[in-house]
């Protein structure tokens, strides 16, 4: 099957795009391979610092050139999906071991729990935690003694900056073990509905927490098709993960096999053998193009439309969102997790999972088949599934069908026509909008707008009933600048109720929403945002604003908006306190979102 033209051109203009920043990249990658890891040249007094806890594997470190292993690992055990991660690195130590080789914790980075700080202060750390996990990757990784290594993480800001530090280090091969989704708990459709009924007031706080601690039951990711698993997803579509490996549940044998595999599997990939595979030659621009592939065709979560362009911008791809719109507008979408959905991804995975959605894009022609991965030269490695034999850990062909069509489907009875995110844009600035899970009667709404400068506020005029018309909520100087973009999932309750009462509404915001935006229309990641002087800071209760999310269109009706001055507010209440005050010279240096909302340039 020949490659999708569309897929073709936004590969050839981000090839283009990218020229300079991207050589520059590859001549540091390949200057700083030359050098290798100076594990062998360091002072003896440098190696007894970094042998001197090795126990076992003192003398191997000492004395022979076997390869060596970093793990960064982003255990915390509050965290249900990195739990499972604090047995991993003794695991991955005994796997190389087994093989000659030998592996340290290089280092820790933080990891936050987003469904713990939606709604409260944290949430303004959170975007920020990106980079300070990609510094943190950095720091691990500087003492430059590793031939290969291993990511442990998951969640929603640490994959992507993972990636980043990983591109720091891009001379070094690189391969991610994932930890698994939890078992499935009560479906997704009753917890929401909980959530709904008790923003009415319907049922207490007592049963609100009995429904959410049902939902949220144990170790391994949260099972909606939210960030985290996005996250999964990408690895996968990128070459990144074992084939496969992405949803396996926790504490199982299979999912134990999978990291001692690719433990043994980062260091056959070293420069020490013949099968050296950097992670800056499986991070190029046609696997760039297949992650963006993957999101539009599973609608995947809108927080990645900003981190991809982060990640990419690492190893001097430069990514804008007019390549995922391109995309998204000829991706068919072929997968329906919830919010998409009622299924979880315990289901999607069941169902034939990414093996067979990585099998019908490449035989429709969106994907490019010819990848470096971790598994190998291709990305027909993942239609493979794993399994245990006799043998131990083998690979064999994947269902090669849809096992259960209200999941998945094939391209050629999918679920739309096209992906599920969208660029829109207009006088009041360019944003983004998941449309996957936005019924099509809702897909156009034109209203009054109520403005408000956070989500609190909005919430309050919910509740004194002062929102009973068709109404487009604004809440604006939540961008990167303002207060480190939060997402505003706690908003989806009460706009979901407005919607069921049968109006018309849409959220407009320079802020973020959640990777599980749902049934209301969302046009997000507004830019230019309210503190840069965006049009959305000149908006007035009453304007009227249509979001057209089929055509893309984010558009002010109201004559004379863009002739009235700005509005300021007063963010001093944003600047301290939970830890607000150690990220100002974060919010004075960020990025707009479109470019990433990166403190690092490209």
């Amino acid at each position: 099957m020949s490659l999708n033209q569309t897929v073709q051109s936004v590969t050839d203009r981000i090839i283009a795009r990218s020229e300079a920043t991207r050589s520059a990249y590859m001549k540091r990658m390949e200057a700083a391979q030359k050098k290798g890891p100076a594990r062998a040249h360091l002072s003896c007094s440098g190696q007894a610092h970094a042998y001197a806890a090795a126990g076992e594997d003192q003398g191997q470190l000492a004395t022979t050139s076997a390869g060596h292993l970093g793990i960064i690992t982003a255990y915390n055990d509050m965290l249900s999906a990195h739990q499972p991660f604090e047995i991993y690195p003794e695991r991955i130590r005994k796997a190389v071991r087994a093989i000659g080789g030998t592996a340290q914790v290089a280092g820790g980075v933080p990891a936050m729990c987003d469904g713990v700080t939606q709604g409260e202060a944290g949430m303004e750390l959170s975007l920020f935690s990106r980079d300070v996990i990609a510094m943190a990757t950095g720091v691990a990784m500087s003492h430059n003694v590793f031939d290969s290594s291993v990511y442990l993480g998951v969640c929603d800001k640490i994959v992507p900056g993972l990636v980043i530090g990983a591109q720091s280090f891009g001379h070094v091969p690189a391969v991610f073990l994932p930890a698994g989704p939890m078992v499935s708990g009560i479906s997704n459709d009753q917890k929401a509905k909980t959530r709904q009924a008790f923003a009415k007031g319907e049922v207490g706080r007592e049963e609100l927490l009995k429904s959410e601690m049902a939902s949220y039951h144990s170790p391994g990711t949260c099972t909606f098709y939210g960030t985290a698993n996005t996250n999964q997803m990408l690895m996968e579509f990128m070459g990144l993960h074992l084939p496969g490996s992405s949803f396996v549940n926790p504490g199982t044998e299979l999912r134990d096999a999978l990291t001692e595999e690719g433990a043994r599997k980062a260091l056959s990939l070293s420069a020490l053998g013949n099968n050296y595979t950097p992670v800056c030659d499986v991070l190029d621009e046609k696997a760039y193009v297949n992650g963006i592939v993957g999101l539009m065709a599973t609608g995947g979560s809108t927080n990645l439309l900003i981190h991809l362009i982060a990640m990419a911008r690492a190893g001097g791809i430069i990514l804008d969102w007019q390549d995922f719109s391109d995309l998204s507008d000829n991706v068919p979408l072929l997968a329906r997790v919830y919010p998409n959905g009622l299924a979880d991804v315990n289901h999607f995975h069941a169902a034939g999972g990414l093996g067979f959605m990585i099998g019908e894009l490449l035989n429709s022609g969106f994907l490019h088949p010819d990848t470096k991965t971790v598994a190998g030269e291709g990305l027909e490695n993942y239609m493979m599934e794993p399994f245990l034999s006799e043998d131990g850990l083998t690979w064999r062909q994947g269902a090669g069908k849809s096992l259960n069509e209200a999941i998945l489907r094939p391209t050629k009875d999918a679920f739309q026509a096209t992906g599920g995110l969208k660029r829109v844009s207009g006088k009041l600035g360019t944003g983004v909008i998941k449309i996957s899970a936005v019924a099509e009667e809702h897909r156009v709404v034109e209203a009054p707008v109520r403005v408000f400068h956070d989500q609190d506020e909005a919430k309050a005029a919910f509740k004194a009933g002062e929102l009973t018309d068709d109404v487009i909520v604004v809440v604006r100087f939540q961008g990167p600048k303002a207060n480190g973009m939060p997402e505003l999932h706690s908003l989806t309750p009460i706009l979901s109720i407005l919607q069921g009462q049968g109006k018309q509404v849409a959220l407009v915001t320079d802020g973020r929403m959640s990777g599980a935006s749902g049934k209301v229309p969302a046009a997000i990641h507004v830019v230019p945002e309210a503190l840069d002087g965006g049009p959305i800071a000149k908006l007035r209760d009453g304007d009227i604003v249509r979001l057209d999310a089929p055509s893309g269109v984010l558009e002010i009706l109201t004559e004379g908006v863009l002739e009235r001055p700005v509005v300021t507010a007063d963010l001093s209440a944003n600047e301290h306190g939970t830890g607000r005050d150690l990220f100002q010279a974060f919010r004075r240096n960020v990025a707009a979102a479109d470019e990433g909302a990166s403190v690092f340039g490209v």
